[in-house]
């Protein structure tokens, strides 16, 4: 199949699309996706990119062809706006000339947030008639009001009828988790276009060596949290847990990973003197993932108590399990029931510091045999349901049924 997958974000930043395209590309089918210029998650335009600098890229196989926009920068409410409208529009433009110039037989648009990454694929699909592949990652406009602070109801309610609309206009609503599949019917009658498509681990994780340099980490009992570092992540939760665990000099909390509320805690660092047992490391590659797992005891995932969050499974959990390490998890709903039913760690409320902190005292005392079949039975869980494989081996049948 000709396929154009159509997302702001792409390599060499760090998402799903990524591996799609490359994955797809190795099947056989020509892959092209339409990205903006990678500035996530620091708001700043990559070294090695510009507006005049690789904005056409052929990489294994697949074009790349990246659209102008504006940097999200700090990430302000303002700024987010004008960043994800400004790929919106410069998208739409370029999605129109190439529609044109090329014929595709699909077209996935890659939609964590913004939902405005709809609208290029939208420009294709009425010059060409070419279905649409929806796969939604985030749900809007609830993460707009929970994430994004958007209390104004106007404004909510304009959001949800564009959603509706881009729901119409999908072959298949692709969902990465069960639970989204309430949100997305009470917009409308789509329950016979929801698919489910869960996350898979980038097998530089699930297959990954574990000598990649990295900076030596503390000893002790490490609970290690990676990954964005950001608002729906709650870290001041996971803070004020290692503020109980202060006196426990054993724990060690290590950070992996940057984002809008690395300031706060590296303040809070400061302020509560938690230099001995909280230690933030900085942004790594993927490809060093395996190695930071590696050394760690936990694997702390985390997200706010809040009904959007209680429908979502992070990604975080696949690569985690893929890892073979034992999961902390403090999150509610779906994300919960899936480390008890893989039976790969240990779940404990949102937004529970307490709880938390319990958790982490009891696990560093448990005999390292019990800690090592968790990781197991995560792997296992892993291998049976989210490999990238048969996830991709799937979406060929829903491509291909349409």
């Amino acid at each position: 199949m000709n396929i154009l997958i159509v997302t702001q974000y792409f390599y060499p930043e760090t998402f799903k699309s990524t591996d799609l395209a490359f994955e797809l590309q190795k099947r056989g089918h020509q892959v092209t996706v339409l990205t903006g210029i990678p500035n996530y998650p620091e708001g700043k335009i990559y070294e090695e990119y510009g507006y005049q600098k690789n904005r056409n890229q052929t990489i294994d196989g697949v074009e790349i062809i990246r659209s102008l926009l504006l940097p999200r920068g700090s990430g302000g409410g303002a700024r987010l706006f004008l960043n994800y409208y400004s790929f919106a529009f410069f998208a739409s433009l370029m999605a129109r000339k190439l529609a044109k110039k090329k014929k595709f037989d699909a077209i996935i648009v890659h939609e964590p947030s913004p939902i405005t990454q709809f609208y290029p694929a939208l420009t294709v699909k009425k010059i060409q008639k070419t279905p649409i592949y929806f796969w939604v990652m985030d749900l809007w406009p609830e993460s707009l009001e929970i994430a994004g602070g958007v209390k104004n109801k106007s404004v909510l309610n304009y959001y949800k009828r564009v959603v509706q609309g881009f729901y119409k206009e999908s072959e298949k609503i692709l969902i990465t988790s069960k639970g989204f599949r309430k949100s997305i019917l009470e917009k409308g009658d789509f329950a016979d276009k929801i698919e489910y498509f869960p996350n898979w681990a980038e097998e530089s994780i699930s297959e990954g060596e574990t000598n990649y340099p990295i900076p030596n980490l503390p000893e002790g009992f490490k609970i290690l949290f990676a990954g964005n570092v950001g608002e729906a992540q709650d870290m001041d939760t996971i803070m004020k847990a290692a503020l109980l665990l202060k006196s426990h000099k054993e724990i060690k909390f290590v950070i992996v990973g940057d984002g809008r509320k690395m300031p706060f805690v590296q303040d809070f660092i400061k302020e509560h003197k938690l230099q001995e047992t909280v230690h933030t490391v900085g942004r790594f590659p993927v490809e060093a993932m395996a190695t930071f797992f590696s050394k760690a005891d936990l694997l702390l995932v985390s997200l706010k108590d809040d009904p959007i969050f209680n429908l979502t499974v992070p990604a975080k959990v696949q690569a985690y399990m893929s890892s073979g390490k034992p999961i902390l998890a403090m999150l509610n709903g779906e994300g919960a029931d899936t480390i008890n039913e893989a039976d790969c760690g240990f779940a404990v409320p949102a937004s529970n510091e307490i709880k938390l902190s319990e958790v982490i005292k009891e696990a560093s005392i448990l005999d390292k045999r019990v800690l090592e079949k968790m990781g197991r039975n995560g792997k296992l869980y892993f291998n049976e349901r989210f490999t990238l494989k048969s996830c991709i081996d799937n979406l060929e049948k829903i491509l291909k049924n349409k």
